[in-house]
């Protein structure tokens, strides 16, 4: 399913800012504890009449006759990896025009394209109860154009989800470890954790923050269905898209309990984000992703400077 890239062309003009030290450099956007960055060479485009000649290949005209420059990728800009769960679980609603899933890819789009016109690196992690996908955070056009195409395979219409629990304890361990020192790390993920406790879950968040990485936590939930568990008053099946495990009954029931465990889950992470430093984020997908971050970046612009 393709992105509109028209849609999120009016994230051109908003900044995503490092609020920590990261190992980025781009003098008035991010600090950075070095001096200097240094370069290396990412691809080549044609020469435009009037520009600096300094960067030609002078060697690859002699070969082809043909003007090219040279562009180079900052080693030394921030780097930002957008880590996103596809498990199960983030497929619901199932058959619905959005989900969890295809909220969180449209709004990690928008990041990139805006982190890309920043000159900012950007990688991508995809994970259910395993790392399925890991690239690299980096700044060239041909690394953008590979980002775009695994977001948009991630959102392929599907008949049926596979089911795949959340390991999300486990992995963000193993994306501590690997992604580069001081990088933004910015998580898509409803938070439902099958194999850990939550006291787990942000031991692992705690491994980011110890390796110097900056968090964002994009809580991505269908607020009228998995918090306030609206539903009406008739017999439903409901089945669990990560086991498969199905049953059968009346929501009222059942909606004063859930409400009141559902509720203290979430209250238990905007308390550990607040703990940890980390940016909590609620993204209810009901509002659209333009609703969420938008109006997120303007706020986060204006505190940060």
């Amino acid at each position: 399913m393709p992105i509109n890239r028209k849609d999120i062309q009016q994230y051109s003009n908003l900044e995503l800012l490092s609020r920590q030290v990261v190992e980025g450099f781009i003098t008035g956007l991010h600090k950075s504890p070095f001096h200097g960055f240094s370069v290396e060479f990412s691809e080549y485009r044609p020469y435009n009449p009037g520009e600096n000649t300094k960067y030609i290949d002078w060697r690859l005209y002699g070969k082809t006759d043909k003007l090219f420059i040279k562009r180079f990728e900052e080693e030394t800009n921030l780097r930002c990896q957008i880590v996103i769960d596809q498990s199960a679980s983030m497929h619901f609603p199932f058959d619905a025009p959005e989900n969890k899933l295809s909220f969180s890819v449209r709004a990690a789009a928008a990041l990139a394209y805006m982190l890309k016109k920043q000159r900012d690196a950007v990688g991508l992690t995809l994970f259910s109860d395993q790392i399925d996908l890991h690239l690299p955070a980096k700044s060239s056009t041909i690394h953008q154009s590979l980002l775009f195409n695994q977001l948009e395979k991630t959102i392929e219409p599907k008949t049926k989800p596979t089911q795949t629990g959340t390991s999300a304890a486990k992995v963000l361990h193993e994306i501590a470890e690997i992604v580069h020192k001081r990088s933004l790390v910015v998580i898509f993920s409803d938070m439902f954790e099958q194999n850990s406790t939550s006291a787990e879950l942000f031991q692992a968040i705690q491994h980011l923050k110890h390796n110097k990485h900056e968090v964002i936590l994009f809580h991505t939930i269908d607020h009228q269905h998995e918090l306030e568990f609206d539903y009406e008053n008739r017999p439903y099946r409901f089945i669990d898209l990560e086991t498969g495990e199905q049953i059968k009954l009346q929501p009222n029931e059942i909606k004063e309990s859930y409400q009141k465990q559902i509720k203290e889950v979430v209250s238990e992470i905007k308390l550990q984000c607040l703990q940890y430093k980390i940016d909590f984020v609620e993204a209810d997908i009901s509002k659209g992703y333009h609703q969420i971050l938008h109006p997120y970046l303007v706020k986060r612009g204006k505190m940060s400077r």
